[in-house]
């Protein structure tokens, strides 16, 4: 999907459309006057050290993209409207488009909200050709695709399709906003070689900056390297699938199904809070993660034997802890009392940046082993009687007062 997260609020604010934009951090939403007016939050009114989610393309024109840092967007674009998330909205929208799709061609890999992996190979028409275009019915689906995200969610995508994952990939990216990419082995030379690396999905900027200092600029460059000597430079793991990739090869299937092995729900203050002085506010964030965690296993049908907490310190350190649960959860206020005990396990003298709770060891709610407890755990005690937390683990909001799911 375009700019997903943006094209979703445009669909709310039509007439941002055209304007620098950009998603994230909490601002206040957007205000209509009595004139029929609206007041925006501007991005050079920022104060916080959130992230960009996303942006419109005329902000990223400006050089912000997601995951800058919100003051540096503020430094670049800013006059740029800032509009808060809204995640529940962009999941909706994330079904409809999906659900478009799928009945077109059912073979889908969900890749996350935006982003989805089609196997068209059965697809009617997908593989019909002409004399003049031997991909002729691979463009046709492209387009009845395309038309079908528009027709249910008014928003564009950008379609890419190729022989295998890697390659389709990449060609998505080719032609943003609203592009249909069709290419076949025989393009590589023209459409991928002049890439830069980096464009191919599991190069990062460490392997990309190795690359570069051996010369090895864009895609074409690794594809004209011996493949021997890839191997001995990065490794027999590492430099066959560099030189994989690089000739366009990816035998990886469409996977339509895969168990989360965990679901979590973290967010990084504005500012540091400290564990005493700010009990209230971690208390109140604690409550809202554990409860968040719980509303996403219960919809998604899973409940959890390991419950987890995050931290990150003002000196970015980070450390975990999880505890294993007699029997598994999906109530917020079972998952509260774990992750408390989790809490008492770790040092409380530094400021934090940001606080996470996760639910590892997922079964499906229906499954018979869901109700068998776990022998290790029993020994710690049965989470139904785990102690609540003391005033020190921010204890202001007790346990009893988070909902339950039924």
């Amino acid at each position: 999907m375009d700019a997903f997260y943006a094209s979703v609020e445009l669909l709310r604010y039509p007439h941002l459309k055209g304007q620098p934009v950009v998603i994230g951090g909490r601002e206040r939403a957007p205000e209509q006057l009595p004139d029929g007016s609206w007041r925006h939050a501007l991005l050079k009114d920022y104060a916080g050290r959130g992230v960009v989610t996303t942006a419109t393309y005329e902000a990223r024109a400006f050089g912000v993209h997601s995951a800058m840092g919100m003051m540096k967007a503020a430094a670049l674009a800013p006059q740029a409207i800032l509009l808060p998330v809204d995640f529940d909205r962009y999941r909706q929208y994330s079904r409809r488009f999906k659900d478009a799709v799928l009945a077109l061609a059912p073979v889908m890999e969900d890749r996350g909200v935006d982003e989805i992996y089609l196997d068209l190979t059965d697809v009617p028409g997908a593989q019909d050709a002409t004399s003049d275009d031997p991909l002729a019915g691979a463009r046709a689906v492209g387009q009845a695709l395309r038309q079908r995200v528009l027709a249910a969610t008014g928003l564009s995508c950008s379609i890419g399709i190729t022989p295998n994952k890697l390659l389709s990939k990449i060609a998505s990216e080719l032609d943003k906003p609203g592009g249909l990419t069709v290419l076949s082995l025989a393009d590589l030379p023209a459409r991928i070689w002049p890439l830069a690396a980096r464009k191919v999905n599991g190069i990062g900027p460490k392997l990309a900056e190795k690359l570069e200092a051996l010369g090895l600029n864009t895609v074409g460059d690794i594809a004209a390297a011996q493949a021997d000597w890839l191997r001995e430079t990065f490794g027999e793991n590492t430099g066959g699938w560099l030189h994989r990739v690089a000739h366009g090869q990816d035998d990886r299937p469409v996977v339509t199904f895969s168990e989360p092995k965990s679901i979590s729900r973290e967010t990084t203050f504005e500012r540091d809070l400290h564990a005493v002085r700010d009990k209230a506010e971690l208390g109140a964030i604690f409550t809202r993660l554990c409860t968040q965690l719980a509303a996403d296993l219960a919809r998604k049908g899973y409940v959890s034997r390991t419950i987890g907490i995050k931290l990150r310190y003002d000196d970015f350190k980070i450390v975990t802890r999880d505890l294993t649960l007699s029997l598994p959860t999906a109530d917020a206020a079972r998952i509260r009392q774990a992750a408390g005990q989790c809490l008492k396990r770790v040092p409380l003298s530094r400021r934090l940046r940001l606080l996470g709770v996760r639910a590892g060891a997922l079964l499906r709610a229906d499954d018979p082993a869901a109700s068998v407890p776990t022998a290790t755990a029993r020994q710690a005690g049965d989470p139904h009687t785990l102690p609540l937390f003391d005033e020190n683990q921010w204890s202001d909001i007790p346990a009893r007062d988070f909902p339950r799911n039924r």
